[in-house]
């Protein structure tokens, strides 16, 4: 058996999410479908996280097991990308790895990015791409809120009521925001996330950035492990999947 891996962007829009589902396509179905098309059998495939309905990948990770070893890649990732090309899903490499490699369980830190448009005008060219926040965040509150989430903590606050993870306690090794022009992007490292984690701190620093919320009013809620905290999730349009290192 031959393990590879692959490295996938992709634009969540349309999909609700990565996981196969009963009740709508998946990037997972429509990758899987596209790779029997190429061998002809059918193959599963293993992805490194599951991104939820509307979220988007800049590089998606996943690994598949095969008897045939791939000896063109190139052909492999031009013949795929023909297929998946209508579904706004792109093939970027092909990796062969040893057959401990597991797409997820091997993952050491996960990195998503978010991005905000900070302007009074609807968008066009980053609708469904972009957080379209009209009013005026204080970026310097977001940046000293964003620390405070830094370091090993219960983040129940951040949770969805669907979580399905063993513990909230999780370690955020990373937060980064930077801002050029009226583009806020926000990148969180971790090696694992809670369901809706980024998604919810993202809104709670919106609160704080759009001064409802002081600084020590946001480390409360931190504090409280309490869902009924925190301020409304910040739409999946403006999530990326960053990065997965191993």
């Amino acid at each position: 058996m031959h393990t590879y891996q692959i490295l996938i962007e992709y634009d969540g829009t349309k999909f609700v999410g990565w996981q196969i589902q009963k009740n709508g396509v998946s990037i997972q179905e429509i990758l899987q479908n596209a790779i029997k098309r190429f061998f002809r059998k059918k193959i599963t495939i293993f992805g490194s996280g599951r991104t939820d309905k509307g979220v988007h990948a800049l590089e998606q990770s996943a690994h598949f097991t095969i008897d045939n070893k791939i000896n063109d890649k190139a052909n492999f990732i031009k013949s795929l990308n023909f297929f998946l090309s209508k579904h706004n899903i792109s093939i970027i490499s092909v990796k062969k790895r040893n057959n401990n490699f597991h797409a997820r369980h091997s993952a050491k830190k996960r990195a998503y990015k978010y991005i905000i448009i900070n302007r009074a005008a609807s968008l066009a060219l980053e609708k469904n791409r972009a957080w379209n926040i009209k009013k005026k965040l204080d970026i310097e509150l977001i940046k000293k809120s964003s620390q405070i989430l830094v370091g090993t903590k219960d983040f129940s606050t951040f949770r969805s009521s669907s979580c399905s993870a063993n513990s909230p306690i999780r370690t955020l090794e990373k937060v980064k925001v930077k801002k050029i022009k009226n583009k806020i992007e926000i990148l969180f490292v971790s090696k694992s996330f809670l369901q809706q984690q980024v998604r919810s701190m993202v809104g709670c620093l919106k609160y704080v950035g759009e001064k409802k919320w002081t600084l020590k009013q946001f480390e409360e809620v931190t504090l409280s492990k309490k869902r009924s905290n925190c301020a409304p999730p910040a739409p999946a349009a403006g999530l990326y999947l960053y990065k997965v290192n191993y």
